[in-house]
């Protein structure tokens, strides 16, 4: 048996299993010392399957600490410290200059700063962040409750059609696909979230795999069916648009599409603000599953080992 025939999430669980740690499986880890909640968090990017390199290199630092604040995020909390590791082949420093003038950036936007890593040569760009971060309160991916109301920030899919409009690679761009592109190669993680969720949220998940993929960790681990209603899943214009122009069908990118590190979580409905960009997209009930408009849908998301 290979990789590929059980998949990431599917290797996670054996790893899981063979760690034997009760740590494993929601985005960040909790550490407890003394009385203060610590979460580290690790994720990394990879030239080939992350990005190209023709991207900006200032927008592969900037996302680099992006998804990993993005993880703190949906867990309850701030980002502190990051560690970043870099392996590269024979590259112009200037390349190199770029990419931390973009890690700065975001560490300067987010508040956390980088305080060491490592260095290495390989064929290709890997970078490697380990982050740490505190809260009050951690929110798991397993609290989720039955009669809570289902919610996302932000809209969903742009990501997924931004990349494909890189991957053209044509020589003038529209506006608003200019707009998607930014939202893959630039994705900005939901700070403005971290309040909320720590004090009301009672499962929450960064979207980082696609809504199809990830609604199925809030529903497995805290043992409850989700049921989202198709019409309520929030679309850009600029989706729609794109969508359009290329006869796509902008919710399958909104089920399907990766990377858009919005927050998908849970609490009863009398907790909705509506100073937010929050959509309720669905209910937590009794049983098991992910339903669509009464469906059962499989996750057709991201997977580092599925090709």
């Amino acid at each position: 048996m290979r990789i590929s025939q059980i998949g990431e999430f599917g290797l996670i669980e054996r790893l899981k299993n063979i760690l034997s740690s009760q740590l494993i499986g929601d985005d960040t880890a909790p550490i407890q010392i003394d009385s203060k909640t610590f979460l580290l968090t690790t994720d990394s990017m990879i030239e080939d399957r992350h990005f190209k390199r023709f991207y900006p290199p200032q927008a592969i630092g900037w996302k680099v600490i992006s998804i990993n604040v993005s993880d703190v995020v949906s867990s309850g909390g701030t980002p502190l410290y990051a560690l970043v590791s870099l392996a590269l082949p024979d590259l112009e420093v200037s390349y190199v200059d770029a990419l931390y003038s973009g890690i700065k950036t975001a560490c300067e936007f987010y508040g956390c700063q980088v305080v060491g890593g490592n260095l290495a040569k390989s064929e290709k760009i890997s970078i490697d962040v380990f982050m740490m971060g505190k809260a009050e309160r951690f929110v798991s991916r397993a609290g989720a409750r039955p009669g809570d109301k289902l919610y996302v920030s932000g809209t969903l899919g742009d990501a997924k059609a931004g990349l494909e409009l890189l991957l053209f690679e044509k020589k003038h761009y529209e506006e608003f696909e200019l707009k998607l592109i930014e939202r893959h190669t630039r994705p900005t993680a939901r700070i403005d979230y971290i309040k909320h969720i720590s004090k009301y949220a009672n499962a929450c998940i960064d979207l980082s795999d696609g809504l199809s993929s990830d609604a199925w960790h809030i529903s497995n681990m805290s043992r409850v069916r989700l049921s989202i209603k198709k019409d309520k899943i929030p679309i850009s214009q600029e989706l729609y648009l794109f969508c359009k122009k290329h006869g796509k069908d902008p919710t399958q990118y909104a089920l399907s599409g990766g990377e858009d590190y919005q927050l998908l979580f849970t609490h009863p409905k009398d907790r909705y603000n509506p100073f937010l960009d929050m959509t309720i997209i669905g209910d937590v009930e009794e049983g098991t599953g992910v339903y669509l408009n009464g469906e059962l849908m499989h996750p057709e998301g991201f997977d580092h080992f599925k090709l």
